[in-house]
């Protein structure tokens, strides 16, 4: 939806999405992933958005990757036909992902057991067409999937088969690297990545099964590959808005991150050393991931309305609707003089948590402060 409007005239807290740093995020890694003749497929669960979609794919709607059904049914009302599901397969996830398939949509599906297999084998046939689906392979131990070594991977490939699903390859994500933060480290988890993708799609080949697509991702390791030898596509979301988990990690400056949360002044206690907002959790959200990192960022950065950051100050608390800014344990810098009324913004500890607690993006370009226009995003599972 066109607007036009300034920044300082907004009601807050408002959510604002600079598409000049977007398209360098998307050219970015799009441009590495060419070099290497990957297919990038784009987490979608970051945008949430047909109008940010229609930025990572100028030309028409293209492979993406998705974390709901709500997603994938919001997209495919876009057009969008080439899809994967990259959450474990639930019964209920099953049948309104075959309706999709039904309507034309190539959505492929995530497993990691016999039992999963079958659901969606009967799913499958209750709807009256052929399913396809991933099994997932755990890389590094973050979370599911199944260990190359396990000898129930031929299993579940083998009742895919049996239950008259596809098996469309396997899928990994290498989800500790978002715990690492030096280029070494990074490299690493890259390749052991890739190797552990690449060898659970030579096992199954090996037993005679399929595997056509070997898929990886996540955001560290995406920037930070230097082969993908054997894997064919690659996915990641938080690349295109990037936040400042990813800016500890190694990933990008503060320079790129393209969302940030608009507030404003509302009140100042000088003999705590604090300054009071009107964006709390609820605005920001209450993800805390750069506590686990070397330099811990309370809950946002603070910059002027201009993008600039004040230094040190922080959120450093926050309630359901009140943000506390102060500057930071340990640094020499004074609090800034903001009268009440002064307009700020919040650079994102996590960009896909802080978007989820809006409803729309005001959308800028660059530091001019003019708002262009207002995209809806999509919420809900």
């Amino acid at each position: 939806m066109s607007t036009k409007s300034r920044l300082d005239t907004l009601p807050t807290p408002a959510l604002i999405l600079d598409t000049e740093r977007l398209d360098r995020n998307l050219a970015r890694l799009s441009s590495r992933m060419a070099g290497f003749g990957v297919t990038l497929r784009p987490h979608m669960k970051t945008v949430k958005s047909i109008d940010a979609a229609r930025h990572v794919f100028p030309d028409g709607p293209g492979p993406i990757t998705v974390s709901t059904m709500a997603e994938a049914e919001y997209f495919a009302g876009h057009g969008f036909r080439d899809m994967t599901y990259a959450v474990g397969l639930a019964p209920h996830t099953a049948e309104r992902a075959m309706r999709l398939r039904k309507d034309g949509v190539a959505i492929k599906l995530l497993l990691d057991t016999v039992e999963q297999a079958h659901i969606l084998g009967q799913a499958g046939q209750a709807a009256g067409v052929t399913p396809a689906a991933f099994i997932e392979i755990d890389c590094d131990g973050h979370r599911g999937g199944m260990r190359i070594d396990d000898p129930k991977l031929i299993e579940v490939a083998a009742a895919l088969k049996e239950g008259g699903v596809r098996l469309a390859g396997v899928l990994t994500h290498a989800g500790e690297s978002y715990g690492l933060n030096t280029p070494e480290a990074l490299e690493a988890a890259a390749e052991n990545e890739r190797a552990v993708a690449v060898e659970a799609a030579t096992r199954l080949r090996a037993a005679g099964h399929e595997c056509p697509i070997v898929s990886v991702g996540s955001t560290p390791t995406a920037h930070f590959a230097k082969s993908l030898e054997g894997v064919t596509e690659m996915r990641a979301g938080v690349y295109m808005l990037f936040d400042l988990v990813m800016h500890g990690v190694g990933v990008c400056s503060t320079d790129d991150l393209a969302l940030s949360v608009l507030a404003t002044v509302i009140g100042k206690r000088p003999e705590k050393g604090w300054i009071m907002i009107d964006a709390g959790w609820m605005a920001l959200s209450r993800d805390r991931g750069t506590a686990a990192q070397r330099v811990d960022q309370g809950y946002g950065l603070v910059t002027d309305i201009a993008g600039k950051i004040y230094p040190d100050l922080l959120v450093a608390q926050a309630s359901q609707e009140h943000g506390t800014l102060a500057i930071r344990s340990g640094s020499s810098a004074s609090l800034p003089d903001l009268p009440v009324g002064t307009k700020l913004r919040i650079l994102p500890n996590h960009a896909c948590a802080t978007g989820a607690q809006h409803e729309s993006y005001h959308v800028v370009s660059g530091p001019d402060g003019t708002v262009t226009a207002e995209w809806p995003r999509i919420r809900g599972w």
